[in-house]
């Protein structure tokens, strides 16, 4: 199974037509992919997408759920064989420190990623409604590496060998 993101009924959902597009969330993919594959952290990756996000819009955050969902899916992560939420920050985030409400931005964009892996799509804007307008991308941003950094761990891979897994899901050359 493949993810092209340009094809048919692959579209950026939530988009209008002069918002992103479907080229901008495969750029946004293979940004973070790539710099998962040279090991960048979190805020390197970010440095290096930020321009894709337009002001006042949750994008490129739907599309990094989706890639969380992605690797769940190739890890074979699911109800019978999860990953624990517990520790997951703590040990595939280290680099981010998240206190008060970011607490609840982080779980909710790890979980939403694990609801639209099991086919439920999760509520995106009921929810980021109360966060600063242009939070949501970069939650998404920190879930997505977390989640990736997890399922390599779970397939006993290096991060960028899982990526190179990922990537080819994708369509993407690294």
């Amino acid at each position: 199974m493949t993810r092209d993101l340009t094809g048919p009924g692959h579209r950026v959902f939530g988009m209008t037509r002069k918002g992103p597009t479907d080229q901008d969330g495969a750029e946004a993919i293979h940004r973070l992919l790539s710099g998962l594959a040279r090991g960048d952290d979190v805020f390197d990756l970010a440095a290096s997408i930020e321009d894709l996000h337009p002001r006042h819009n949750t994008f490129p955050g739907e599309v990094f759920m989706r890639l969380s969902a992605d690797a769940l899916e190739v890890a074979g992560v699911g109800r019978d064989d999860p990953i624990p939420y517990t520790g997951l920050r703590e040990e595939f985030l280290g680099e981010c420190k998240f206190q008060g409400r970011e607490n609840r931005k982080i779980q909710f964009a790890i979980l939403a990623s694990a609801s639209a892996r099991g086919g439920i799509q999760p509520d995106l804007l009921d929810e980021v409604a109360w966060w600063q307008a242009d939070d949501f991308w970069w939650y998404a941003l920190a879930a997505a590496v977390g989640v990736i950094r997890a399922c390599a761990d779970r397939m006993r891979l290096s991060a960028p060998a899982f990526v190179e897994q990922l990537s080819a899901l994708w369509k993407i050359t690294l």
